[in-house]
């Protein structure tokens, strides 16, 4: 079964600069599996809050991960600058998945593509709602570029 490639740097549209440590490295001489998922929420988390999304003490909605995937393509070891780029994949009425890829600095292809799926809920019931007005708007900014955009990565519903 042929792989789908890997999207690339000029599918993101947000990105976040990561360092990496001394400690992520495992006894293979690279970043472990498990640390890109750290770089990933912390890539989607700290957008959230730039963008006045997220109140991790008070706010209301608050995103719960209820899916994560991640795809390898090449290693990184400590220690490598790299860079979390995040785009929209889907926004629905009351969840978001997020598309991410993690890049050296300067190349165009991901070491790592990952997607991280969100649903939104009351903080106090912790049940499903609807994304407000104002962080769909927010959120819709994410969206790939047109020309890099497959045509059932992003709807809303």
């Amino acid at each position: 079964m042929p792989r789908t490639p890997l999207r690339p740097r000029t599918h993101y549209v947000a990105w976040t600069p990561i360092t990496t440590r001394w400690s992520d490295n495992d006894a293979y001489g690279h970043v472990n599996n498990a640390v890109y998922y750290h770089w990933f929420d912390t890539a989607v988390n700290a957008w959230l809050i730039a963008a006045g999304l997220l109140d991790g003490a008070h706010g209301d909605p608050i995103g719960l991960v209820v899916d994560t995937r991640c795809r390898y393509a090449r290693s990184v070891a400590y220690p490598e600058p790299v860079e979390i780029r995040l785009s929209l994949g889907r926004l629905g009425s009351s969840s978001v998945i997020y598309e991410l890829g993690a890049f050296r600095v300067g190349e165009n292809e991901p070491v790592a593509e990952a997607a991280f799926t969100h649903v939104y809920v009351d903080r106090a019931r912790r049940r499903p709602t609807p994304l407000p007005d104002i962080w769909r708007s927010k959120l819709e900014a994410l969206a790939p570029p047109v020309s890099d955009h497959a045509p059932t990565s992003a709807s809303s519903g």
